[in-house]
């Protein structure tokens, strides 16, 4: 793929890792945000992320690197978006320059805490970009699978078919398949919801609930979250595409699920600052049902499994009664 477009990642994580793997496959040079000047020498001297994905092997000669948000923004024409959203306003603080002329990219599965709005909608909020010059990826597409080559789907939400078609291009190898859609506000949606999911049927894991319990509650949690996308974000779509139904079934079971996995240490008894602090990283789906709920407080819709959820995160209530009395309304 040609450089016409000069292309810029902002985040140190295992997924802007990921992305940054593809795009070195395609691109000859590209530009990288990350906030800790120390990571990146470090990243230099060892020729990969030295946190996440070591398995990774990077030609630095053709990246550059830089701790300033601006001159990453000054630089580049697209701007990949892959940092926790809980951290998305801090990694902005100290942006000066305008976005209004750029294109977006969120790879952040998750919506902006005490906004409670879509990483895409904070965009166009506060940074004046343009509906048409924003994306949203998503699909089942696990960083780790991704950095060993192993065949991942990504869909792009876009509707700006010339930019979504640009992206493609770029995002497409021998390991990553790309499907372009228009729903940017639902695969929005369904990614945050995903993450709440999968800690549900980690808490359920953990408790030593079987195969046949979990399945039921993956069932309920797609109808659940087709019942609010439905209507926070009414459209023509298919919530069995793998943006959806897909990115919910390797969120739940994949054991590179860092959501499924605080699920798991949460139903084993630890408590929330004891697996925040063990895991070292952050679970999207934590902050996902706060915001969540909050939205749904709003409109009342039915949502036992975030429900439960929230009240064992939020509001402390006994694991093992809150899956009891799930257990009781489950289909």
């Amino acid at each position: 793929m040609d450089n016409t477009y000069k292309v810029g990642v902002f985040g140190g994580g295992s997924w802007a890792t990921a992305i940054s793997k593809i795009i070195s496959d395609k691109y000859h040079s590209f530009y990288w945000y990350m906030r800790r000047s120390e990571q990146i020498e470090e990243f230099k001297e060892l020729k990969h992320n030295p946190f996440y994905l070591p398995n990774v092997k990077f030609d630095i000669e053709r990246i550059y690197f830089h701790s300033n948000i601006n001159e990453i923004v000054e630089k580049c024409d697209i701007l990949f978006f892959a940092v926790p959203s809980p951290f998305l306003k801090k990694h902005l603080q100290n942006l000066y320059l305008p976005l209004k002329d750029k294109f977006v990219v969120s790879a952040i599965k998750g919506i902006v805490p005490n906004e409670n709005i879509l990483v895409s909608d904070y965009f166009i909020k506060y940074y004046g970009v343009l509906n048409d010059n924003i994306a949203v990826l998503g699909g089942p597409c696990h960083a780790e699978e991704v950095s060993l080559e192993r065949l991942s789907y990504i869909t792009i939400g876009c509707t700006n078919n010339r930019y979504a078609l640009i992206l493609a291009k770029l995002l497409t190898t021998k390991y990553s398949k790309v499907t372009i859609s228009k729903d940017i506000s639902g695969i929005g949606y369904a990614s945050t919801l995903k993450n709440v999911y999968a800690i549900a049927a980690g808490i359920c894991h953990g408790l030593k609930y079987g195969d046949n319990f979990r399945a039921t509650l993956i069932s309920n949690a797609m109808m659940e979250l087709k019942r609010f996308v439905e209507i926070i974000s009414p459209m023509s779509r298919n919530l069995y595409d793998s943006a959806y139904l897909g990115d919910l079934l390797v969120t739940a079971y994949s054991r590179f699920s860092r959501n499924q996995l605080f699920g798991t240490m949460v139903g084993k008894g630890y408590s929330i600052i004891a697996v925040q602090m063990e895991m070292g990283m952050i679970a999207e789906g934590y902050f996902g049902a706060k915001c969540i709920k909050e939205i749904n407080d709003e409109y009342g819709m039915n949502m036992p499994i975030l429900d439960a959820v929230y009240s064992i995160l939020y509001d402390g209530e006994p694991v093992k009664l809150a899956v009891k009395q799930l257990s009781k309304i489950l289909e």
